[in-house]
C-alpha cells in the first residue's frame, strides 16, 4: 500500500441490507435473565426431562414416527446449538456483572475515603477539645479551691475572734 492511500480517510460503504439496531441495555438485561436460569437447578431438571423424553421417544416409538434414530445427531446438534447460544449470554452477563461490581467498589472506596477523612477531623476536634479542657477549671479544682478559700476564711475568722 502506497502512504498517500493510507492517507485518505475510508470511503462510507453502502450495504444491501440495514444493520440491524437493537437496545444494548434492553439485551443486557435479558441476557442475565437468561444467564439466571441457566444456572438453576430447574433448568437443569428441564434439560434432563427434554433429553431423557427425546431419547426415550426416539427409541420406543414406532418406526415412522421417529425423528432422530440412535446415534442422536439431531439431538446433539440441537444441545450444541443451545450451548453456543449459553456461553456468549453467560459471559455478557458476567461482564455486566464484573461492571456493576466495579462501580459500587469505587463507591465503596469512596464511601471508606470519606469516613477516613470524617474520622481524622472528629480525632483533631476531640484532640482539640481536649487540650481546651485542660485549661478550663475542673468541678474537682473548682471544689478544692473553695474548700482551701473556706480553710482560709474559717482560719481568719477566727484569727479576728481571738483577738477581741
Amino acid at each position: 500500500m502506497s502512504p498517500s492511500r493510507l492517507e485518505q480517510p475510508r470511503e462510507i460503504r453502502r450495504t444491501v441490507l440495514p444493520r440491524p439496531h437493537y437496545d444494548p441495555e434492553s439485551f443486557g438485561r435479558l441476557s442475565e435473565r437468561i444467564a439466571r436460569f441457566l444456572g438453576t437447578a430447574r433448568f437443569l431438571v428441564y434439560m434432563t426431562v427434554f433429553v431423557a423424553v427425546w431419547i426415550l421417544w426416539n427409541l420406543l416409538a414406532p418406526a415412522s414416527l421417529k425423528f432422530d434414530p440412535y446415534p442422536f445427531i439431531f439431538l446433539t446438534l440441537m444441545l450444541s446449538l443451545q450451548a453456543s447460544y449459553a456461553a456468549p449470554l453467560i459471559l455478557l452477563a458476567q461482564n455486566r456483572q464484573d461492571d456493576r461490581d466495579r462501580v459500587q467498589y469505587e463507591q465503596d472506596r469512596a464511601r471508606g475515603d470519606r469516613t477516613i477523612s470524617d474520622t481524622e477531623y472528629l480525632t483533631r476536634e476531640v484532640a482539640a477539645l481536649r487540650l481546651a479542657l485542660n485549661e478550663v477549671a475542673t468541678r474537682d479544682f473548682l471544689r478544692s479551691e473553695l474548700q482551701g478559700m473556706l480553710k482560709e476564711l474559717d482560719g481568719d475568722r477566727r484569727d479576728s475572734s481571738h483577738s477581741l
